[in-house]
């Protein structure tokens, strides 16, 4: 796989530990990260930062809107989502998952 692909591993190695500094430090390494892996990203802020949690729910839905050209409906789904992540974690992330 190259460096890529040991960049991306440990990437994901990264995300399973849910250590922040491992996550950013490993993200950097990489090219892009995209919407699948930035949404899980997201769900280790909530976990260890949760004072981050919006903000980083607001950058995602952004990217969502644009690389996916998601309409209204879908945009206001997901953002939906993201606001029940605290009482519905399971559910919010099954619609988040679905909508990428």
């Amino acid at each position: 796989m190259g460096n890529a692909g040991s960049a991306y591993a440990r990437f994901q190695r990264a995300l399973a530990t849910g250590n922040l500094n491992l996550i950013r430090a490993a993200a950097a390494e990489l090219p892009r990260v995209d919407l699948a892996d930035a949404l899980a990203v997201c769900m280790a802020i909530r976990d260890a930062e949760p004072q981050r949690f919006e903000r980083a729910a607001l950058r995602w839905l952004a990217r969502y809107a644009v690389e996916r050209a998601a309409s209204v409906a879908d945009v206001r789904a997901a953002a939906d989502a993201f606001a029940a992540m605290l009482r519905h974690p399971d559910d919010a992330l099954v619609t988040l998952r679905r909508l990428i």
